[in-house]
């Protein structure tokens, strides 16, 4: 082999380097064996405590073994092997042991207990102090705890709302507000508690001028007119002890009948009602079902202290039934005690071809609705509850029905809130629609009326407010909040005004419209927050699909289909 003179100085350089690090390694070679003995046995000791310490998991004492060993042989291979395999073990372990009380902490976030995930968490930074991801995930759960605690606050100054305490539900806003100004939630219930005030001071004038009026009308005798304006002037300002006081006197010029008292149960004292007797149900839980067939007062004396029930095989708690027309109903329960999955089920009330007129009452656990209306009836239901029952909390369905609900509560329904469909009319005010199966307010009126104002529509499993088909009306200022497919769903046949709605933090869009609607229709509306985008437009859904009532049943049909 040749090499050119330009290639020699390089050559010369690889074989000298290689002479000096044979050289080094002969002499560390030479040195090591020409250690003492005991040294050597005290090199290979340390070795294998290393190793052992290593495979036990012992990473102190395994690092105090190579410290001392690279204090005998500096030029060990085996002290840089060791120390990597003790740096990998303690990220195992760290992944290990983090891993483990992270995913505590995560249950106990997703439950709500955030003292037991903050302690999930301590467990790893007192022995990982400098670790990065706790820092992120002691955050998360403050937020989470900041934001439940703010839940809380806000629905404990709706329940002053609920209460009519006025004063105390603006200040409790007020202090939310102080504390978080871009709460929309409470920048709300702001709005609502302070023109609460104002309405209920306008209710309080207008309600001392009815009692002005019957007043001058007390002759000591029966007198529908000043007893109507009682009502009326008593459901305006139900605090009001002049006005109790004078309706009690002149509600009892008419027959009064006391049950217990009169009659032993209330179907005896209703089987011998005559037209425009007061019927009073004491305290207790007494058995249904009830028929109304004359235009009477019935009165209970607490959702709380009168229940009706019977059981669901037996019919509805109470039936309205046509010649029941001008009744009114108040301070009752109506349920039953127990449930049945069959096709056909009774509704806890029925209205039938009947108008009536319901106040602070409640209907609830009904294997059906809670309140249902059929056969051209009309219900005028006021602070009234429709809470747990097997299908909507309150439904109409059928030409010339309506349902009125004001200033009331349907929640944990498995069905519906509110529903009306196959022709029947819609006025839904001041409502609470919360955590229902379905939807907060479901309509399919395409030729009747659909009024939809100021209601809280919250939690609810599917959408806030479903229409689907609207003759008149308007959908305005409702709030939609936390439901789990959206906000609201507007289909091309509600060709009705929705404005000045809040759609906000639902998690699914806050407004899906159908192919074929105009967004900019509806920009007249709040959105904020909702998941996956504000508005969703050009939604193709399939058919709505209305049931028929079984006119050989005096019980409401299933409720009606809506679209998503």
């Amino acid at each position: 082999m040749t090499f050119s003179k330009a290639h020699h100085p390089i050559w010369l350089f690889i074989i000298l380097l290689g002479a000096v690090l044979g050289a080094w390694f002969h002499q560390a070679k030479v040195q090591q064996q020409g250690a003492p003995l005991e040294t050597r046995s005290h090199i290979a000791q340390l070795e294998r405590e290393g190793a052992a310490d290593i495979e036990n998991r012992r990473w102190i004492e395994a690092a105090s073994a190579y410290d001392a060993l690279e204090q005998l042989d500096p030029s060990s291979l085996v002290i840089a092997q060791g120390r990597r395999r003790i740096e990998a073990g303690l990220a195992e372990q760290h992944q290990h042991f983090a891993g483990h009380w992270y995913d505590q902490a995560r249950s106990a976030l997703e439950a709500g207990r955030w003292d037991e995930a903050e302690k999930a968490v301590d467990q790893v930074l007192e022995k990982f102090p400098a670790d990065k991801e706790s820092a992120g995930l002691l955050a998360t759960i403050a937020t989470a705890r900041a934001a439940a605690t703010r839940r809380a606050t806000v629905a404990a100054a709706q329940n002053l709302l609920a209460e009519r305490q006025w004063d105390a539900a603006i200040e409790a806003a007020k202090a939310i507000l102080a504390t978080h100004p871009d709460d929309p939630d409470a920048a709300a219930l702001l709005a609502a508690a302070v023109a609460a005030k104002q309405q209920a001071a306008a209710d309080l004038a207008k309600a001392r001028d009815f009692f002005t009026q019957a007043a001058a009308r007390d002759h000591g005798q029966y007198d529908p007119q000043a007893l109507d304006w009682l009502h009326d002037a008593s459901a305006l300002a139900p605090e009001d002890a002049q006005i109790s006081e004078l309706l009690e006197k002149m509600a009892a010029y008419t027959r009064t009948i006391r049950v217990p008292g009169d009659f032993a149960t209330p179907a005896e004292a209703l089987a011998s009602a005559r037209p425009r007797d007061h019927v009073i149900l004491g305290e207790g839980t007494w058995p249904g079902p009830l028929n109304v067939n004359v235009p009477i007062v019935l009165q209970g004396a607490g959702i709380d202290k009168t229940r009706v029930e019977c059981p669901p095989d037996d019919g509805c708690s109470i039936t309205l039934g046509p010649a029941a027309s001008g009744s009114r109903v108040s301070g009752i329960t109506f349920r039953h005690p127990s449930q049945t999955a069959a096709a056909q089920r009774f509704s806890a009330g029925l209205v039938r071809a009947a108008s009536v007129t319901l106040l602070d009452c409640q209907f609830r656990d009904a294997c059906g609705h809670g309140l249902a209306v059929i056969e051209g009836g009309k219900a005028t239901a006021t602070r009234c509850r429709f809470i747990a029952n097997g299908w909507d909390g309150a439904a109409a369905m059928g030409a010339d029905c309506v349902l009125e609900v004001r200033d009331s509560k349907a929640s944990d329904n498995f069905e519906h809130g509110i529903e009306t469909w196959d022709g029947a009319a819609l006025v839904a005010v001041n409502n609470r629609c919360e955590a229902n199966s379905r939807n907060g307010i479901h309509a399919d009126n395409p030729r009747s009326a659909t009024t939809v104002e100021n209601n809280q529509l919250l939690d609810n499993r599917e959408f806030g407010l479903v229409l689907d088909a609207a003759g008149s009306g308007q959908v305005h200022k409702n709030t939609a909040s936390g439901n789990l497919l959206g906000g609201f769903v507007i289909r091309a046949a509600s060709p009705i005004p929705v404005t000045g709605n809040q759609l906000h933090h639902n998690h699914g869009p806050g407004l899906s419209l159908e192919k074929g609607l105009n967004p900019a229709q509806f920009a007249n509306n709040t959105l904020a927050a909702n998941a996956d985008q504000q508005v969703l437009t050009d939604v193709v859904f399939p058919p709505a699909a209305t049931p028929t009532p079984d006119a050989d049943a005096p019980v409401a049909p299933a409720s009606g289909g809506d679209a998503p």
